[in-house]
């Protein structure tokens, strides 16, 4: 790349510079060369993206019809399609992701689901009840749906198009509109899809992208705003913490999706094949940084041994390298930062007495991706349950292989955690595939598959892992109230 590229902010329908004209670098993790600079919001850009918000609710986006705003995303969805290489590759130099990965799942999810909501929007309906009163009459109680005002939506890096519009979606179908705080790490998708509304006539202020950092930075200007209705956060369960102290100010409702230590259980009577293939992808998928990866996994002792080896020979047999090459399996870590921080747990699990069955350092690579943020794919075994690296999450291409002897050892196992975002369960019992399901204290449980999603259904975690659902009318839930109207007859 000869000439880099700058990402302004997005306020009230133009692209503009931050009052106080701060910039930060973009940098791609495969390279770790410039991809662009990028303006920060100050507080006082955030409040006129707030501000621009407010008014666009109450004024044009709030008095369009239901059918012209729905229209407007389906548009917006069908418009990231045609612009699908300009996305991919947008994607693809800020996190670095392999093409294989990013064309199958970033970009289509990512127009998916803004056509998702639209049309569950256009079609979800509200309870009504027909009522006896005590004079011997009747009423009519009926539910409205009234969006919250202006969201605050504060996105991760790791699957910036797909987890943006997974929020903006919904919160646009039920008529609020939106300031979006991209990571800091991959600002491009939130640029890209300013410029998708603009050109398909969204009113200014109903989406406004402002770039920066949490602390001290956009992040923490937006949750503070008063003028912000709810907040959704997509992040670590620290930064949840944080957010949800300032919101409790001002009686802010949250949605937070959060951190996992995510287990996958194997049993004896599994499809080896298919379990072997889908824990593979379960714990190495986009370099490990999918909240939903497994990175505790527990194989019954009788085919302990099997299943480590041919799971040891598939993680050795992915391809790391170049993001466009069709070959490539797994690309490079975020960042500098995080990738110091997934070599201190390669380097404590040795400390605390793992045995390292493959992995745990750095690949050797060509030019120019000797400067790029990548790591082994690394398996350990050999910890107590009770160990840091067993216990807290990682984020990145790694697992913990624990045997196990029966059924109700391995739920407790499972369940001992401060997390309960997902599992997955590999077993070919029904009944115990049912069993199982239901006992473990998580959010999803995928039944010999993983990552495999109807939009349509709940997702979200417990403790640690999250507050609330999202997907589907949980979605639509959260940016509504509902309002009850009592008619007497």
């Amino acid at each position: 790349m000869t000439t880099a590229r700058h990402y302004a902010l997005f306020i009230d329908g133009a692209f503009c510079e931050g009052v106080e004209a701060r910039r930060f670098d973009d940098i791609n993790p495969a390279t770790g060369k410039l991809v662009a600079t990028v303006s920060e919001a100050s507080a006082a850009d955030v409040h006129r993206a707030v501000t621009a918000a407010k008014r666009a609710f109450e004024g044009p986006w709030g008095n369009m019809t239901t059918n012209a705003r729905l229209d407007l995303l389906a548009k917006a969805s069908q418009r990231i399609m045609e612009s699908f290489d300009q996305f991919l590759g947008h994607e693809m130099d800020d996190t670095g992701k392999p093409v294989s990965f990013a064309s199958k799942v970033d970009i289509p999810r990512g127009a998916a689901n803004l056509q998702l909501f639209a049309d569950l929007a256009r079609n979800l309906g509200t309870e009504s009840y027909a009522t006896d009163t005590p004079d011997g009459g009747r009423a009519l109680n009926y539910a409205q749906r009234h969006p919250l005002g202006v969201i605050g939506v504060i996105c991760p890096w790791n699957l910036p198009l797909l987890l943006m519009t997974w929020k903006v979606g919904p919160a646009l179908a039920a008529g609020n509109t939106v300031v979006v705080k991209p990571s800091e790490e991959t600002p491009a998708s939130a640029t890209l899809l300013a410029e998708v509304f603009q050109e398909v006539g969204l009113p200014p202020g109903v989406f406004n992208v402002v770039h920066g950092f949490g602390p001290g930075s956009a992040g923490e200007a937006l949750t503070q705003h008063p003028d912000v209705a709810a907040i959704t956060f997509t992040g670590e369960s620290a930064t949840g913490k944080a957010i949800m102290k300032t919101a409790a100010e001002g009686l802010k409702p949250i949605s937070f999706e959060l951190g996992g230590k995510n287990a996958a259980i194997v049993f004896a009577d599994c499809d080896l094949d298919k379990a072997v293939e889908g824990t593979l992808r379960s714990v190495f998928s986009n370099c490990g940084q999918v909240c939903l990866c497994s990175e505790r996994v527990y194989v019954h002792r009788s085919i302990f041994d099997t299943f480590v080896a041919r799971l040891k020979a598939g993680a050795e047999a992915i391809r790391i390298g170049d993001p466009y090459d069709e070959t490539t399996e797994m690309g490079p870590l975020i960042s500098a930062v995080h990738k110091e921080k997934v070599l201190g747990y390669f380097r404590l699990a040795r400390e605390e007495g793992a045995e390292v069955i493959t992995g745990g350092g750095e690949p050797t690579l060509e030019p120019p991706f000797q400067g790029g943020h990548f790591v082994e794919p690394t398996l350990w075994t050999g910890l107590d349950e009770n160990a840091r690296c067993v216990r807290e999450e990682v984020f990145g291409p790694v697992a913990h292989l624990q045997p196990f002897d029966d059924e109700a050892a391995v739920i407790a196992m499972a369940n001992d955690s401060p997390y309960g975002l997902c599992a997955a369960v590999w077993t070919q019992d029904l009944s115990r595939a049912h069993r199982v399901a239901a006992q473990l204290d998580v959010g999803m449980v995928w039944v010999n598959s993983w990552f495999l999603r109807d939009l349509r259904t709940p997702f979200g975690g417990t403790g640690a892992s999250g507050i609330g659902r999202e997907g589907g009318k949980h979605s639509i839930d959260f940016y509504t109230d509902l309002k009850n109207i009592c008619i007497k007859l």
